[in-house]
């Protein structure tokens, strides 16, 4: 493994590079005199309300004892991570959101910020962290009692008890409603029995099931008087303290992985195993001596979103943690594409850096843009979470509005890291391949991120669906005049909200006005009509086509509803860009230095231009923008991304990573040191007068 990395001191051979059609560009705002970031206060945005946390979880990692080492096989990895987490105990780094009369500290936004720190040491520490403390601990912390957090979560926080969060099935993943492990109440015994029926029914892909665990929170069917009452969750013990399965209960190692090696998941299967009544964790139903089953909630529907509402940590930690994954690759990538040169078009000069050509400024510089606006987003994601789970603001609304934004934001920013990895390795070339410079391993360990804590794609069909609802609200109960009164004074703002999640405050009205505006400048404003546009359209659009619903048979209402799937699901994620658009938006009206307010503005512009021309088929196809104003769009793109390209590395490196977080052998000088090695070696063989002589001369 490389040892830490550092940032190079000598500067680039050539400042400016007139050769090969590649622009004459700075490689720094110093160099071009332009306007230039406050590197630190940038670094303070983006670090958001729990900086503090964020900077002292980066000041225990950067101890090597914390980092991937990449020369073990599974099994050392495995017993490794383990014992990282042991250090964490140690550290205290593990608490934050658990009671304060268990030694925690109930802050509930710093525990997710710190969680999220992690995937800078090792995915496989983040994750298995996250199983024993944001999983298992949590579903008892929040689904259980006081009974229960005294009886078990010391042990839990200590490390003494790991355990796994039993809830995926090998036969079902996203629909939880629809597992088929079973826990049959017997009165006469006092107990549940926990039972999987058929080989689909074994709990599948958890963390600490094929070695470390002890015990699980197991999710299953609660049936008592032969009545079902749903999905709830057991405190069930798996193994006697020399970690063997006690009766009734087997597993398997799911074994080597795509990633996340360091994890030992596994599967596990329950033969008729009994747990004590008290077992269950009953903060939201329970079952009495004699069998009677009560709830505070009487909607069964209900009761299970909620219990499962309170484990949605996990979709906000995966958010964030990707997008800080793919600010590490970009750091790298930009790095190296700042001091690598290739090509020199034949006339003699030196060779181009690659980030001065516009292909490689257009593949890492829109990312860098979105990387910007995800860390934004997430940061007033982690503001909302924090207040509905400290109680400050825990109403119905504000539960589904969070449910909202986990769905909305965890799709766009887990394939979003895949799709940075993967364009950072190949920007790197061969240099990238080389598990040394971080870019394959960290692309292979957040691979799994789409698909767990829910595929994208079905959360992104929830967020749908809540937009649909939200917008049937606005029409219920209106007559035809009432209805066209509407239409014409309906604002996004009002539109969306509640599914928005803030008033995006601008009038969705005469299109033909903003094609016309895109020429001028594009705009925030602009920018902003053309996003919200769309999904507004989008949704109202899909509506009309599913009006006829409520007429049909349930069969013929869900294949009408099957048909618009793939756009209903399309809106959802144009309604999450368009968050975060809005979060960068507000990020960047914080800024008052006149200089990174300047260039930050180009950043943020750059993001909601690209979501646009990603797009533009649609904005084409629906009369939002003509070819020539289509048009318009790249080229503007074009020049942001030579705007920018003076100030890419401060960029990246205002995500305030050091040496020791980074650990990518290219992106520590060492490149930078090889590039004055060889025009050095050029220079004295010039100078010597035995230059060999090109056997074509280049033209005058």
């Amino acid at each position: 493994m490389t040892d830490a990395a550092v940032r190079p001191t000598t500067p680039a051979a050539s400042t400016r590079t007139p050769v090969g059609g590649a622009p004459t560009a700075a490689h720094s705002a110093a160099e071009a005199h332009e306007s230039r970031i406050d590197v630190d206060r940038v670094t303070d945005l983006l670090l958001g309300t729990w900086a503090d946390t964020r900077r002292e979880a980066r000041e225990m990692l950067k101890d090597p004892a914390f980092w991937r080492d990449d020369r073990l096989g599974m099994d050392d990895h495995r017993e490794r991570t383990l014992s990282q987490l042991h250090l964490l105990v140690q550290k205290k780094a593990v608490h934050r959101a658990f009671p304060k009369r268990f030694g925690g500290e109930e802050n509930n936004g710093a525990n997710i910020a710190g969680f999220e720190e992690l995937v800078a040491a090792d995915p496989s520490l983040q994750i298995k962290s996250g199983v024993q403390w944001g999983l298992f601990g949590s579903a008892v912390l929040q689904l259980g009692t006081a009974e229960h957090h005294d009886k078990w979560l010391p042990g839990i926080m200590s490390l003494e008890i790991p355990g796994a969060f039993a809830m995926t099935e090998t036969g079902h993943g996203s629909d939880v409603a629809a597992i088929g492990t079973t826990a049959t109440y017997d009165a006469e015994t006092e107990e549940f029995v926990i039972h999987t029926p058929f080989r689909g029914a074994w709990k599948d892909y958890l963390g600490n099931a094929a070695l470390h665990g002890k015990a699980a929170t197991v999710f299953a069917q609660l049936i008592t008087n032969g009545v079902n009452h749903g999905v709830h969750c057991f405190y069930v013990p798996l193994r006697d303290d020399e970690g063997n399965f006690l009766p009734g209960i087997g597993g398997e190692d799911d074994g080597l992985k795509g990633g996340l090696n360091g994890i030992d998941n596994g599967r596990l299967h329950f033969d008729h195993v009994r747990v004590p009544r008290t077992n269950l964790l009953n903060r939201y139903g329970d079952v009495a001596a004699d069998g009677t089953y009560s709830s505070e909630i009487a909607s069964p529907g209900r009761r299970f979103f909620t219990m499962l509402g309170t484990l949605v940590q996990g979709r906000v930690s995966l958010d964030g943690a990707a997008a800080w994954a793919s600010a590490i690759g970009l750091t790298i990538a930009v790095t190296y594409g700042n001091q690598r040169r290739q090509f020199d078009s034949g006339s003699g000069t030196p060779e181009v850096t690659l980030l001065d050509y516009g292909k490689h400024q257009r593949r890492l510089l829109p990312r860098l843009a979105t990387t910007y606006a995800e860390i934004f987003a997430h940061d007033e994601f982690l503001q909302k979470f924090d207040g509905v789970f400290s109680g400050a603001a825990d109403t119905d609304a504000d539960r589904e509005d969070l449910e909202t934004l986990a769905a909305a934001l965890k799709p766009l920013s887990t394939w979003h890291a895949l799709d940075t990895l993967q364009e950072a390795r190949e920007a790197c070339g061969g240099q990238g391949f080389l598990f040394e410079n971080r870019l394959v391993g960290l692309r292979a360990d957040l691979d799994i991120f789409v698909t767990f804590e829910g595929d994208n794609n079905v959360l992104l069909q929830l967020v749908g669906k809540r937009l649909l609802a939200d917008y049937a609200r606005q029409f219920k109960g209106k007559d035809a005049k009432a209805l066209a009164a509407f239409a014409v004074g309906q604002t996004a703002g009002k539109l969306f909200h509640g599914a928005g999640m803030r008033q995006l405050g601008q009038a969705v009205s005469d299109f033909g006005s903003t094609a016309r505006s895109v020429e001028r400048g594009l705009r925030a404003e602009q920018q902003h009509e053309l996003l919200a546009g769309r999904v507004q359209q989008m949704i109202a659009d899909i509506a009309g086509r599913l009006r006829p619903a409520a007429k049909l048979s349930r069969e013929d209402a869900a294949a009408l509803f099957n048909e618009n799937q793939a756009e209903l699901i399309e809106a959802a994620r144009a309604h999450g860009e368009l968050l975060q658009w809005e979060a960068f938006t507000d990020a960047v009206n914080r800024v008052t230095d006149r200089d990174t307010l300047r260039v930050l503005t180009w950043v943020r512009d750059l993001f909601g231009l690209q979501l646009i021309e990603k797009h533009l088929a649609w904005y084409l196809i629906h009369g939002r923008l003509s070819t020539q104003r289509a048009a318009a769009v790249s080229s503007y793109i074009d020049r942001l991304c030579t705007r920018l390209r003076p100030h890419a590395q401060d960029l990246v490196d205002a995500f305030g990573y050091g040496p020791e977080h980074i650990r990518a052998s290219i992106a520590s000088g060492v490149e930078d040191d090889r590039q004055n090695e060889a025009a050095s070696y050029y220079a004295e063989l010039a100078a010597s007068g035995t230059a060999p002589v090109p056997e074509k001369k280049p033209a005058k």
